[in-house]
């Protein structure tokens, strides 16, 4: 099938209630196969109870999910071989050794035995871990321990990716190793599914993403389109050679509001060209000194903020 009319994972109308409240209510999405699909949404928003039910951990109250066709309700199993799920929490065991817990994860998938070792060390040396595979896990830090929980989820060789949150907390030499890692197995033909707090990394990573809001989804789309939707949210961004007085520029019809960013000031507006201008002739009026003059387009966090604030 080509990929871009081939939906991999299909949720059709999900809602999940606990209680009186309503974690999710009746959301759709697709994901194409192949495609690296970015799912935001402020604490509370519903993420994870949606890949919770996508991944068959928790049953919806209506709707109904396909994985490459497969009904998660009806055959459970069949779906579940389909995928690699890295929980938010995490799941590896800490008195195994780094490679005694990816065996046990491929076991679980009914991986042979020798194609198991061989998949093992392989997945420790993509992790930078080789040297570390007979050490407990327990002694590990917490961007090691996440890189085994990842490798115990690709053991099996799935055809689809659920992370939730995989970079959380961890240091940035260990954020990026996952990246490259999530980039390398989606040019494989991996699917991802990647639910995060960390809007440029889904920016960087992301084909499409979708905005999910007190449980419902705002919009999906591809970043650079949600940009280009915002375009008031552009801004300029200068920095001068002494401090000044900002009463001026919040005067000027062409600035919506401001923001201090270091020794930075980010000035938001409708019309940047005529607030560089304004800025320029202002300065030269002063007979101050520009050290850095930069018009920004809006960003994936300009548009996530705008779309989850107040509702």
């Amino acid at each position: 099938m080509n990929k871009e009319n081939y939906n991999v994972i299909e949720a059709n109308e999900l809602t999940k209630r606990f209680g009186e409240i309503t974690a999710v209510n009746r959301i759709s999405l697709d994901v194409k196969k192949g495609e690296i699909f970015g799912f935001l949404g402020p604490n509370g928003a519903g993420k994870t109870t949606t890949i919770r039910m996508l991944t068959g951990l928790l049953i919806p109250d209506s709707g109904n999910i396909c994985i490459d066709g497969i009904d998660v309700r009806k055959n459970p199993v069949q779906a579940k071989m389909k995928m690699g799920i890295i929980p938010e929490l995490g799941n590896i065991y800490a008195d195994l050794t780094a490679k005694q817990n990816i065996i046990l994860a491929g076991k679980f998938y009914g991986v042979s035995k020798t194609e198991l070792k061989r998949r093992a060390d392989d997945l420790l040396d993509q992790f930078e871990l080789y040297d570390r595979k007979d050490v407990p896990v327990r002694t590990f830090s917490k961007g090691m321990k996440q890189r085994i929980n990842i490798a115990s989820a690709l053991v099996h060789n799935p055809e689809i990716l659920f992370l939730d949150e995989p970079t959380s907390g961890l240091d940035v030499q260990s954020q990026r190793l996952i990246r490259n890692i999530i980039k390398r197995m989606n040019q494989k033909g991996t699917t991802v599914f990647l639910t995060t707090h960390n809007i440029e990394e889904a920016n960087q990573l992301c084909e499409r993403v979708g905005i999910i809001n007190r449980g419902r989804i705002v919009v999906i789309d591809r970043p650079e389109r949600l940009r280009r939707t915002f375009e008031e949210s552009q801004s300029v961004e200068i920095s001068w050679d002494k401090e000044i007085d900002t009463n001026w520029v919040k005067k000027s019809i062409l600035t919506n509001r401001i923001e201090r960013c270091g020794d930075k000031w980010k000035l938001y507006t409708d019309n940047p060209d005529g607030l560089v201008k304004y800025l320029v002739k202002f300065t030269q009026q002063q007979e101050w000194r520009i050290i850095s003059l930069e018009i920004c387009r809006a960003s994936l966090e300009d548009v996530f903020v705008k779309l989850t604030k107040g509702k």
